[in-house]
């Protein structure tokens, strides 16, 4: 089962909270909430507080135990942008542009090992069964394409 949040309109620029979520988006759960509490970025409070909310909700709304969840995806994608200006000299204005960000997590439940084991048994006497059968290999031979011959077309001057 997935878990999805959204954290939307933190005034953030998008490309700075993205250095935050790459760094994060492999790692295990446990291992990205510790790295967020080390690194030294505006960032990672807005990407931990999100983190824990969907925790939070995958525990209290469906039951999950948080040691199941792994990170599945984290999106950072832009949002609306507030444009100001800074007077200048001549009566000119320069444009400011102060960038918002839409933060999305999704977690997802761990299949269980036994699952994955009873899959992989099934696999083997599958194989075992085609081992058993004779597979007889027929061997193709292609033949080269002739090659043009390339004419020189000349004209007189």
């Amino acid at each position: 089962m997935q878990f999805k949040v959204t954290q939307k309109n933190t005034r953030q620029t998008p490309r700075k909270v993205r250095l935050v979520a790459n760094a994060i988006k492999n790692l295990p759960l446990e291992q990205a909430i510790k790295q967020l509490a080390v690194m030294d970025r505006r960032a990672t409070v807005v990407m931990l507080k999100t983190i824990k909310q969907a925790i939070a909700n995958a525990k209290n709304n469906h039951g999950v135990d948080a040691d199941k969840l792994s990170i599945k995806e984290i999106l950072v994608n832009g949002g609306p942008v507030y444009k100001r200006f800074n007077p200048v000299s001549r009566g000119r204005a320069h444009s400011i542009l102060k960038r918002t960000s839409h933060i999305t997590v999704t977690l997802e439940e761990k299949i269980e090992k036994k699952v994955e084991e009873d899959v992989k048994v099934e696999k083997k006497t599958e194989v075992k069964k085609v081992a058993d059968k004779k597979v007889e290999k027929k061997t193709t031979t292609k033949k080269a394409a002739p090659k043009k011959a390339t004419v020189k077309k000349t004209t007189k001057k």
